[in-house]
């Protein structure tokens, strides 16, 4: 698990996206929500991300280690 606030919202779905296992994000609910190339939940993320004045703060889940250093790789080098 992971506590990211993102900033380029395009950036980090593209890695997502490229993920090989699912990757979750914590819902309000406290549901585990699938992000991994699910485009209606990314387009909802999007809205909420223009929402918050271009940031989005999420929980994440990894299934799979090389997905969490993908994802925390790229996190780390867009900051």
């Amino acid at each position: 698990m992971i506590k990211v606030n993102i900033l380029n919202l395009t950036g980090f779905l593209d890695t997502i996206n490229q993920c090989r296992g699912h990757v979750s994000m914590l819902a309000p609910d406290g549901a585990k929500v699938n992000i991994t190339r699910q485009y209606g939940v990314q387009h909802e993320l999007a809205k909420q991300y223009q929402k918050n004045g271009k940031s989005l703060p999420l929980t994440l889940f990894f299934e799979e280690p090389k997905d969490y250093l993908a994802v925390v790789s790229y996190y780390a080098g867009d900051c």
